[in-house]
């Protein structure tokens, strides 16, 4: 890291590198599209394949008999998003890609949240050995693990949801009927209200697909933040005679955070997977 051989990082110094991409080069600018997070490109990718697998899996092995315990987990998770879906996309036909998509959007959220359960120095320090293995300098080894705790991975999720919507508008209503549902929304068809419509219904696509990345990316990187700090509590610990009280307080507040985590993976998973169904759902409903 940062810090000298002699000395170890500051906590300061330890979470700004625990807090850094790989990147696929430096970043100048506040947005630069030219600049690419290998790291959550490398994770989001394979736990989506590691989702793919697990359900590949299942359902290779599925039984009509008494299921096993991942069959009758899965088949669960399955009934809900049914449930869910069929309560807010009324459109048969649409459901049949709608709700794949959100089982797909559950599962691998759910699997990208959980990668905050593993310890906060273990990928990075695997990573910083190999780094180092290369000959490259260890102390800019950067890696982070946890993919929806970056905002461009939560924002590009949320973009494809406004896609799968503006398709729908169009699919649903027709080209004509949506531009003039732009124009003619919310407050009626007087031509003096247009730009009035058009202006409130771009800051409703904005607002909801912003929203909708903000809200995952804030939870997980919040927790992100959370574990770091749990981490520093038991290195203080360890670096002082007094410190067996840090100590203890690190195994305590890292158990109970840990198993309060549980319910923020899945909730915000959750939450995202109603959402993208909420808003398909909008999309087929005239004002």
């Amino acid at each position: 890291m940062a810090a000298d051989a002699q000395h170890g990082p500051t906590a300061g110094e330890y979470i700004g590198h625990h807090l850094q991409h790989l990147r696929s080069k430096e970043q100048l600018n506040i947005v630069d599209f030219t600049v690419f997070n290998v790291d959550t490109l490398v994770w989001s990718i394979l736990m989506g394949v590691l989702g793919l697998w697990v359900l590949r899996g299942v359902a290779k092995r599925v039984t009509s008999g008494v299921p096993g315990r991942l069959q009758a987990a899965v088949e669960l998770v399955l009934e809900m998003v049914d449930n869910q879906a069929k309560s807010i996309v009324h459109n048969a036909q649409s459901r049949k890609f709608v709700g794949p998509l959100a089982l797909t959007v559950f599962i691998w959220i759910f699997l990208m949240n959980s990668m905050d359960f593993l310890p906060v120095d273990l990928i990075p320090r695997i990573w910083e050995w190999i780094y180092g293995a290369a000959g490259h300098d260890p102390h800019h080894a950067y890696m982070r693990v946890v993919p929806t705790a970056d905002l461009s991975a939560t924002l590009g999720m949320s973009i494809g949801v406004l896609l799968v919507c503006l398709y729908y508008n169009v699919k649903i209503k027709g080209l004509g009927g949506w531009i003039h549902e732009l124009f003619s929304a919310p407050f009626g068809a007087h031509p003096l209200l247009w730009p009035f419509n058009f202006l409130m219904q771009m800051i409703e696509f904005l607002a909801k697909t912003v929203s909708h990345g903000m809200r995952l990316f804030g939870n997980m990187y919040a927790g992100e933040l959370v574990f770091m700090l749990i981490a520093l509590m038991g290195a203080a610990g360890f670096g002082s005679a007094t410190g067996i009280f840090l100590w203890i307080g690190h195994i305590i507040a890292g158990t109970g955070w840990a198993i309060f985590h549980i319910l923020i993976v899945a909730l915000q998973a959750f939450i995202f997977m109603m959402l993208t169904l909420v808003y398909v759902g909008q999309a087929h409903d005239a004002h």
